[in-house]
């Protein structure tokens, strides 16, 4: 056991989920996203109008190793939502087309700045 303060991966995974409420896991940023669904997914994301948080897995391979495992999800991106994964690009595309997405987005955001 090699624990000298150092968070796990999975600490640090849930430490991120809980901490963020709006938090997208994707490849890149969302201004340089490396990846065609990550790309889909943040923009879809940023067109909410609500900031969110975001990890660039590629800079984090240990969080891209195990958050799968963790998620039960296999791929990126993951939109997590008030610390419940929302899923990838084709269930955030498929929320935002229904105008589901900003809807949950809006009330996750006011939410917290409420509390």
């Amino acid at each position: 056991m090699e624990n000298n303060g150092e968070l796990s991966t999975v600490e640090r995974i849930q430490q991120q989920i809980a901490e963020n409420p709006i938090l997208l896991y994707m490849k890149g940023s969302p201004k340089l996203p490396s990846c065609g669904f990550s790309a889909q997914a943040s923009q879809a994301l940023m067109s909410c109008g609500e900031p969110f948080a975001y990890v660039d897995i590629l800079q984090n391979p240990d969080i891209r190793a195990e958050l799968p495992k963790y998620a039960n999800w296999p791929t990126f991106p993951q939109l997590w939502v008030d610390g419940e994964l929302v899923g990838g690009c084709d269930i955030v595309l498929e929320m935002f087309q229904q105008g589901e997405l900003q809807t949950l987005i809006k009330e996750t955001a006011e939410k917290n700045k409420a509390e």
